[in-house]
């Protein structure tokens, strides 16, 4: 397939959500809402719900995902690196308090934390099927370091 764009005279204004498989409702539930998100609304015939975080911050649990043994990423932990979206990435105030209460839940840290580029500190962690999540503090750019880090 050959694309030619031309100017979306419709350009995306925000971003609403990121959709998240899961295959058990209630330990997804559980965990997520560790993370801070509320159940605001179950979609009746879609096997999905709304979560919100107290912020605005919003994802969709689809409770459709098949078990699989272990918690291996089918985009991420194969050896053929299929497309797709590998994760959603949320900001947080304080990375070190959020590294702090990760370990005091007994939440792996994957990866980091770890200065991504300029502008951010990132970590990794996984939910109960293995799902990816990328949590970035912002770092102010030099000059503007009014903000603590």
């Amino acid at each position: 397939m050959n694309f030619t764009l031309t100017d979306c005279p419709q350009p995306a204004i925000g971003y609403d959500h990121v959709g998240i498989r899961v295959s058990n409702r209630q330990r997804a539930l559980r965990f997520y809402a560790g993370l801070g998100f509320r159940e605001t609304y179950r979609i009746p015939h879609g096997e999905a719900n709304e979560m919100v975080t107290p912020s605005g911050v919003r994802i969709n649990l689809i409770f459709n995902g098949a078990t699989r043994p272990g918690t291996k990423n089918v985009l991420l932990d194969e050896p053929v690196k299929l497309p797709g979206i590998t994760h959603p990435a949320f900001l947080v105030a304080d990375i070190q308090q959020f590294q702090d209460w990760l370990a005091q839940q007994g939440i792996v840290i994957t990866e980091g934390p770890k200065r991504i580029g300029p502008r951010r500190v990132a970590l990794f962690i996984r939910d109960p099927d293995g799902n990816v999540l990328e949590f970035n503090q912002l770092i102010p750019e030099e000059g503007k370091r009014n903000e603590t880090i």
